[in-house]
């Protein structure tokens, strides 16, 4: 611990950016009729992704955790009838910490009735060319922008085939026998990078990669998750989805996240029975996506790391 590790990490002119940004949020929003709502930053239910790790808090002797979004809160405010929605807010999850990421930051989360992904993702960006000074916009399906990088359908290339790619591309020699796992690895050390410094919409991913989107076939005769990421100069910054509104199937993805987190020796969580209640009684039909508001601020103020932005980050704290 040093003697100056008291002082924010961020300079007084990145705080200003912030509440400029936050004004500008608001009034975007205001403009196109969405009502700003809060939801709870503890949950008794932790997300069962295998992929997100849940932060522990004891409150009172109950065993709560900090919500790594507020989306399912948010799902029950939009089955309750309040229309398209939108958040600012706290999100935690935990050992997530480097130049783009600390435990705690700031999510940007709204909700349309009545829109698919596709529209959604125009909305997407509306609101990011108003911040940032974006060269091009350009929407390709997961499946072309794997054959543009890679020259391969990754619906249809065998793991052995992209775990060779991979493993190429990344110089690792460990096995894995889940495709998914080296589809991330060639997104990420691959396909990512090479993305323009404008905005580049990704949709239509692989149906094993459906997280909490519908799942619907597409022109080629493939079933595809309908969600899509938003990325700008390769960094990303948003996740979107045309959302699963059927109870009896969240409730079998929530078994089967459990399944997975059981094989891989990882905490297994309470599912969010509220959330399949709620989908129960009549979610609308919407979309919704999930942006970080600190990755945002980091592009539009040319910072190189997330604690630029952030006045107290986590080795701060």
């Amino acid at each position: 611990m040093s003697h100056s590790d008291w002082q924010p990490s961020a300079s007084v002119d990145a705080l200003r950016a912030r509440a400029q940004l936050y004004r500008h949020l608001r009034q975007f929003f205001a403009e196109r009729d969405l009502l700003e709502v809060e939801v709870p930053l503890l949950a008794t239910a932790a997300s069962t992704d295998p992929h997100i790790d849940s932060i522990l808090a004891d409150c009172g002797g109950r065993q709560t955790y900090l919500q790594t979004s507020p989306e399912f809160a948010m799902k029950r405010l939009l089955a309750s009838g309040s229309g398209a929605i939108y958040s600012i807010g706290k999100a935690f999850r935990n050992a997530e910490s480097g130049r783009k990421h600390n435990p705690e930051f700031t999510l940007l989360e709204w909700y349309r009735p009545g829109f698919d992904d596709h529209a959604l993702m125009d909305e997407v960006a509306a609101l990011l060319g108003s911040v940032l000074p974006l060269a091009d916009v350009e929407k390709l399906s997961y499946r072309a922008v794997f054959e543009r990088h890679l020259g391969i359908d990754p619906h249809l290339a065998s793991v052995a085939q992209l775990q060779r790619l991979a493993q190429a591309a990344a110089q690792i020699d460990w096995e894995d026998d889940d495709r998914d796992t080296w589809l991330d690895v060639l997104m990420t050390h691959v396909i990512e990078p090479k993305l323009g410094a404008g905005l580049t919409l990704i949709y239509d991913y692989p149906e094993s990669q459906t997280a909490l989107a519908k799942v619907c076939v597409d022109e080629q005769g493939q079933a595809v998750a309908r969600r899509f990421e938003a990325y700008v100069g390769g960094m990303e910054l948003a996740n979107g989805y045309w959302e699963l509104t059927d109870s009896e199937e969240q409730a079998r993805r929530f078994a089967a996240d459990l399944q997975t987190r059981q094989r891989l020796g990882l905490p297994e969580y309470q599912t969010d029975r509220r959330l399949v209640a709620a989908l129960a009684a009549g979610m609308p039909d919407c979309a919704g996506v999930a942006l970080g508001v600190d990755r945002l601020l980091m592009l539009a103020s040319g910072a190189a790391s997330i604690g630029e932005v952030i006045a107290f980050p986590f080795e701060r704290c």
